[in-house]
C-alpha cells in the first residue's frame, strides 16, 4: 500500500499524519509507503514546522528530517489513496490534476475517524496547543486506519 499525505503547506498536518502512519504501520508490520505534499509550493525543501517536529518528538517520533513537496497529478499515478486533510486542500487537487484526478483514490483523513468529511484543524497560526491537539486528533486517526488494515488481512 502506498498512501500519500496531503495539506496545504506540507510543513504542520500532513508531515506529523506521515510520521505517525509510518511508525503504526512499522510497529504493526505493515509494509506501507507514506509520504506526504501540500499544495502550494510556499515551502517546498523545508522541513516540517517547530512545533509540529517538537510535538511528533515529544510523542517518540522524529519528522526532522522530512522536507516539504509540493502535490503533483503524477501522485495519482504513484501512490494507491490519498488523505487529504481539508476541504480546501481536496478542491485544490481536484483543480490542479486536471484528466488525472481520480476521486476513488481520494478521502478526507477524518473519515477513518469520524466517518464525515471534515477538515483538520491547522495549527499554523497557533501555539504549542494547537499542535497538541492536533497530534492528538491525527494519531486517533492513523490508529482506526491501522485497525481497519488488519481487520482486512484478518478477513
Amino acid at each position: 500500500m502506498k498512501i500519500l499525505m496531503v495539506c496545504l503547506g506540507n510543513i504542520c498536518r500532513s508531515p506529523l499524519a506521515e510520521g505517525i502512519l509510518r511508525k503504526k504501520a512499522a510497529d504493526n508490520d505493515l509494509h506501507w509507503t507514506i509520504d506526504s505534499a501540500g499544495t502550494n509550493g510556499y515551502h517546498t525543501g523545508e522541513a516540517p514546522h517547530h512545533l509540529s517536529q517538537k510535538v511528533a518528538k515529544l510523542n517518540g517520533i522524529d519528522i526532522s528530517t522530512q522536507l516539504s513537496r509540493k502535490f503533483t497529478p503524477d501522485d495519482f499515478e504513484n501512490y494507491d489513496l490519498i488523505y487529504v486533510m481539508a476541504d480546501d486542500v481536496y478542491q485544490d487537487i481536484k483543480r490542479m490534476s486536471g484528466n488525472k484526478f481520480n476521486e476513488r483514490k481520494l478521502k478526507f483523513f477524518l473519515e477513518e475517524l469520524q466517518g464525515v468529511k471534515a477538515d483538520v484543524p491547522d495549527p499554523w497560526y497557533g501555539d504549542e496547543d494547537g499542535y497538541i491537539d492536533v497530534y492528538k486528533l491525527i494519531d486517533e486517526t492513523c490508529d482506526a486506519i491501522v485497525h481497519e488494515a488488519i481487520q482486512q488481512t484478518e478477513k
